[in-house]
């Protein structure tokens, strides 16, 4: 009988689990952070219900995700050390700590995701440094009430923005319009006060080519007779409001100014007679003191 080749009556070849192993120890960092999924670049700590912000990280992490988890704080050290950060996924968290050293050192960074959070106002220093961000997520901060003048004014590269459904009730015209590569801005649900102050806002919106997701949806919260009238019409309202109508407290004013006017009209006329009686007065007793002087001389 010819000799055959046995095969292990058992269990998978030897080879294949080295294999296993391999693609294993590639898929899996040795560094990956405790309850985090590591792969090649990326790290995803989603709904792990992490407190703080993980340790470990490999500082070549390109992706970081840590989408729904308890984080209330970003710390400036940790988080700056993954210089090479691409992608940074903080979306359904607590944050609620002021960022404005938290991204000094991303400035690889083009998509930031910081919605469903607590968020409460944004400065210019906030992502000064963020020069390459492309898509910045703001949405469903409810208590984010301020973004202050020019806080994306080194964003040139920002295409799209979305600061729906938070407490923002103004936006100067000026953080936007400085925004030449801006695609799409999110504005949905939020409290906006069409009050004078917002009739630029009005027409930016009304001129520019920006597209506006749920558009439906963006209104005048305040005052009370604009409620509900969509942003870009009611660009025609303020026209009329605030540049060519006057309204009652206007008119008081008015009346005030015009009062004020007349009143110091008057007092001055007021002083005026009484310098040209005085003068006239001083005037004519000099010359009744000549005149006696004079008939005392000829005497």
């Amino acid at each position: 009988m010819r000799g055959r080749v046995m095969s292990p009556p058992h269990g998978p070849d030897p080879l294949w689990l080295v294999l296993l192993s391999a693609v294993g120890a590639m898929a899996q960092s040795p560094n990956c952070p405790a309850k985090c999924t590591c792969q090649y670049l990326g790290v995803n700590c989603t709904g792990q219900q992490l407190q703080e912000f993980p340790t470990a990280i490999p500082l070549d992490t390109r992706q970081l995700i840590l989408a729904t988890n308890n984080i209330s704080y970003l710390p400036s050290v940790e988080l700056n050390f993954l210089s090479d950060l691409v992608y940074l996924d903080c979306r359904e968290n607590a944050i609620s700590e002021d960022l404005d050293f938290a991204f000094i050192s991303l400035n690889k960074l083009v998509y930031l995701d910081l919605s469903f959070n607590n968020l409460t106002r944004v400065t210019w220093s906030t992502f000064s440094q963020l020069s390459n961000l492309v898509v910045l997520k703001l949405s469903d901060n409810p208590n984010l009430a301020e973004i202050e003048k020019d806080s994306f004014s080194n964003n040139t590269g920002l295409r799209h923005l979305d600061v729906s459904r938070t407490g923002l009730t103004f936006l100067d015209t000026s953080t936007v319009k400085e925004l030449p590569n801006l695609k799409s801005l999110g504005l949905s649900e939020n409290p906006w006060n069409c009050n004078c102050s917002f009739l630029d806002f009005a027409l930016w919106m009304k001129e520019n080519g920006v597209r506006f997701p749920d558009p439906k949806n963006i209104s005048c919260y305040s005052p009370a007779a604009l409620r509900g009238w969509p942003l870009p019409e009611v660009e025609s309202k303020l026209h009329y409001t605030c540049l060519l109508h006057l309204q009652e407290t206007d008119y008081a004013f008015l009346g005030l100014i015009g009062f004020c006017i007349f009143s110091a009209g008057t007092v001055a006329a007021w002083l005026a007679g009484i310098c040209v009686v005085l003068y006239e007065f001083h005037t004519t007793k000099g010359e009744d003191d000549e005149e006696e002087e004079y008939e005392e001389a000829i005497t």
